[in-house]
């Protein structure tokens, strides 16, 4: 696994975070790391009528304070012989305190226990899936009840040939960084890889309307050079990051390649459903640049329909649209 050296774990006491806890602790064991667990409270006021900020408010505000230190002590002290760790409460709207502690302290990956959801609610309007679109570093959101040991993880790639050149550029590095902590991860836990790559033939549909009338064969001999070119990509983009891998290594992963003609936002879902996918390693923005960028309709689509765990990956550049400030 790439080596981190400043993880931070967000928790929430009480919940089933053991999970994420775990994982977190084993990951900095292994890399020798830095590791804070942190949880967040939200900002309080004395009630109606009463000053915000007044002494009544910054009582309370301290006392609550307080009990969720003692809550994360407790929950940590049997791990403090195996690690020593930092122990922090962050205070306000959660997403954003973590993005900051995340800045202010050069984290360089945030593990957290995805949101307790019901069937009505979707990540996109939840504290998680702000962190998926505006964390600048990886997010690995660990899903209760994760297995201890991964045995089989998805790495989801793709080439966008329609790309301006830097965009391309940006995108391919994002796809290297994807398949590259998706095989350090699979060696790590001795699990199956897979890689995904999902592709669509521009100008297919357009080409079988009555408006065109192409006949079947052009039509197929255009749908096979576009495979192709989609399958040459993604030998290129494999054998790039095996290049800096030991050749003992490839031997052994030998990853399960998944070419797919289709929508990503469905196939991605439904392969890591077909393989029982345990992890699912991802990029969330294609894009650069522009603070704030959200991630595309196609990553949200497919982080609504998945059950598993998620490591989720920014573009090199990206920039958060919070602000220390």
């Amino acid at each position: 696994m790439r080596r981190f050296k400043n993880i931070l774990c967000v928790i929430e006491p009480g919940s089933d975070c053991r999970p994420a806890l775990e994982r977190a602790i084993s990951l900095a064991e292994n890399n020798q790391t830095e590791l804070t667990v942190a949880s967040v409270i939200e900002r309080v006021t004395a009630g109606i009528g009463m000053p915000d900020g007044g002494p009544i408010s910054a009582d309370l505000q301290a006392a609550l304070r307080e009990a969720q230190e003692q809550k994360l002590h407790a929950l940590l002290e049997p791990y403090r012989e195996r690690i020593d760790l930092k122990v922090k409460v962050l205070q306000g709207i959660p997403f954003i305190e973590v993005i900051r502690e995340v800045m202010a302290h050069d984290h360089d990956l945030l593990i957290k226990t995805p949101e307790d959801r019901d069937w009505l609610e979707r990540w996109f309007s939840s504290d998680d899936m702000h962190l998926l679109r505006k964390c600048p570093c990886p997010v690995w959101l660990v899903k209760n009840g994760a297995p201890k040991t991964y045995r089989r993880i998805l790495a989801a790639v793709d080439v966008d040939f329609d790309a301006k050149p830097d965009d391309l550029k940006i995108e391919q590095a994002l796809n290297q960084q994807i398949l590259e902590m998706a095989s350090s991860l699979a060696v790590a836990e001795f699990a199956e890889l897979h890689i995904v790559y999902v592709w669509d033939a521009v100008g297919e549909e357009v080409m079988r309307s009555a408006l065109m009338q192409t006949p079947e064969d052009q039509i197929s001999d255009y749908l096979s050079q576009a495979q192709a070119q989609h399958r040459k990509a993604l030998d290129n983009l494999i054998q790039t990051v095996g290049s800096g891998m030991d050749s003992e290594l490839i031997k052994y992963l030998e990853p399960h390649r998944h070419l797919i003609k289709g929508w990503a936002r469905k196939e991605i879902p439904l392969l890591a459903k077909r393989i029982d996918a345990d992890l699912i390693v991802m990029g969330t923005v294609a894009r650069t640049g522009i603070p704030g960028y959200i991630m595309g309709n196609t990553a949200e689509t497919v982080l609504n329909q998945i059950a598993c765990s998620v490591l989720a990956i920014k573009p090199p550049g990206f920039e958060s649209p919070v602000t220390l400030a």
